[in-house]
């Protein structure tokens, strides 16, 4: 018999692994792991240093060359309202001072918001979803016609039409099943009971991502991203948001950080001259983050409630767009901890199942807490809002049937189903 036979078996066992070989198998990895993480840690240090000197250097550009907004002139930071210089000649921010002896001009977009109550908001959907739901009434009626109960080849025809109307997959296989229960297989196939079933469902699906509450700040600004394509009314979107923040008596700043579009800037500030509302813009071209940061430090300044942040729609270029907006919310939340608060995206419902793939395209890109959905007048598609909600669980904050400011309103569930169905 061997010496090993003869040692003693727990001592056997407590010197087990204590070899060379041994330690340097699970020393090593331990080793290479945490020499990844020093390094990773020193790229990140890096990176953030870089940023901070370029906002220095951005901020130091600022001082001197005051950022235009629709109150300056481009004579110089004297025509900025709200802008000083302190005693080493230095620019700086100040709150704006209102006189209070002097009336207050309400644009047109606020006052009508102001009038338009619930039965005329209820009226404006309604027409807004007219095109989708003659579609959607049409297609029932046609699967129902000369049908006596509602057997298995209705509800595979009602699932098809759902699909059809961009309702989607998860969702039609949903409402389908609600209307199987509610209404029960084999039993009459009354026209007006599986609409007030589809119904019933909708706003349940509806709902279920509708009630997540705003974050907001208990103080300092609120400050909201608005990411989304180019094309889809996002810079529209911004101005009617402000009209209906400023209906609420809340100070709106704006930040024009969609310097890769000449036109996203300019059309901005054409909003804020019908609104009376400033926006923070600097040259095309200029770095997103430096507008978004010089915004914040405004509506600190200033005391606004409300800051609206417009941002590039490059989604072809995803890496870049996701650097940029990266950037962004690392910069802006690391001079107001928290922000951005909410991160919105527009979408166009004339896109249908396209809104979809936009949708899971920023989902990856940034981290979303809302959507915005605009020219539900113009499509027979509103159930593409079906798919969105079931598949994402996203809140849809605002919707928007038509072109005024007024035509923007915040969403409800129930009235929202009630006008598709």
């Amino acid at each position: 018999m061997d010496q090993a036979t003869n040692k003693d078996p727990i001592e056997l066992l407590i010197h087990a692994g204590s070899g060379a070989d041994t330690w340097l198998l699970i020393g090593g990895p331990i080793i290479v792991v945490s020499i990844f993480a020093v390094v990773y840690a020193v790229i990140v240090w890096i990176r953030n240093k870089r940023e901070t000197a370029e906002l220095i250097l951005e901020e130091e550009r600022l001082n001197r060359e005051l950022p235009t907004s629709p109150a300056s002139t481009e004579a110089g930071a004297e025509g900025y309202e709200g802008y000083e210089e302190d005693e080493d000649g230095a620019a700086k921010w100040s709150e704006l001072t209102v006189d209070e002896s002097t009336p207050v001009t309400v644009t047109t977009e606020v006052e009508e918001i102001r009038t338009t109550d619930r039965a005329s908001w209820l009226e404006r959907l309604s027409r807004g979803l007219a095109k989708s739901r003659a579609s959607w009434q049409q297609s029932l009626s046609l699967i129902l016609t000369g049908k006596t109960r509602l057997d298995e080849q209705v509800l595979e025809d009602l699932h098809a039409a759902l699909y059809r109307a961009d309702v989607g997959v998860a969702a039609a296989d949903s409402l389908v099943d609600h209307v199987r229960r509610t209404i029960g297989k084999d039993n009459a196939a009354d026209p007006a009971a599986v609409a007030n079933a589809l119904k019933e469902r909708a706003a349940q699906i509806l709902s279920s991502a509708a009630n997540t509450p705003l974050n907001k700040p208990e103080q300092g600004p609120w400050v909201v991203l608005i990411v989304g394509v180019n094309g889809v009314g996002k810079t529209t979107t911004i101005g009617k948001l402000t009209a209906h923040f400023l209906a609420n008596e809340q100070k709106v700043l704006l930040a024009a950080a969609d310097t890769f579009r000449a036109a996203a800037v300019e059309q901005l500030v054409v909003w804020g001259d019908r609104l009376g509302v400033d926006v923070i813009k600097h040259k095309q071209g200029a770095d997103p983050a430096a507008v978004a940061y010089d915004g914040v430090k405004a509506a600190v300044a200033r005391e606004a409630d409300v800051l609206l942040i417009d941002t590039a729609g490059r989604l072809h270029a995803k890496q870049e767009l996701m650097e940029e907006l990266g950037k962004i919310n690392r910069i802006i939340g690391r001079d107001l901890p928290g922000a951005p608060h909410e991160t919105w995206l527009v979408i166009d419902a004339t896109t249908g199942q396209n809104a979809l793939m936009q949708v899971k395209a920023f989902s990856q890109v940034v981290k979303l807490t809302g959507l915005v959905v605009t020219k539900l007048d113009g499509t027979a598609k509103g159930g593409v809002l079906l798919s969105i909600a079931e598949q994402f669980k996203l809140p849809i904050r605002y919707v928007g049937v038509g072109e005024k400011a007024a035509d923007l309103r915040a969403f409800d569930a129930g009235d929202f189903a009630g006008s598709l169905f």
